[in-house]
């Protein structure tokens, strides 16, 4: 079986490195992005099989990320993304749902939630 490759785009460097550690112990391939502009760039040449945005980064915000990669012709168009924030107000949600954010996960959260939830987001046949 393929290995799945995912896009971890955080600017909270600590954050960052357990997520990365966390998911390569479980066997994913991790690239890294430290705001919404490098995510953006990896997202527009690279496919990701998940990708995972913090909602308030420099540059872009997730939900930014996000709307762009609905709404334009890219090789991660259709992949599903996975908001990690800290705002918990129904309008963030509402706007994270509207720009077609897969899960919204809100801070802190345990590592074995998020692996639950990638694991759910990429079993074939679910989206």
């Amino acid at each position: 079986m393929k290995t799945a490759t995912i896009l971890i785009a955080d600017d909270e460097v600590a954050l960052r490195f357990l997520l990365s550690e966390t998911l390569v112990d479980e066997g994913y391939e991790v690239q890294e992005a430290s705001d919404g502009q490098e995510a953006l760039d990896q997202l527009k040449s690279k496919p990701f099989d998940l990708i995972i945005l913090d909602y308030m980064m420099p540059e872009l915000t997730g939900v930014e990320v996000c709307e762009w990669l609905r709404g334009m012709e890219n090789p991660n168009q259709h992949t599903p993304v996975i908001l990690l924030t800290a705002k918990a107000q129904e309008k963030d949600r509402e706007r994270a749902r509207d720009v077609g954010v897969s899960r919204y996960m809100i801070k802190p959260f345990s590592p074995l939630q998020l692996l639950d939830v990638i694991a759910e987001l990429l079993e074939p046949g679910e989206s």
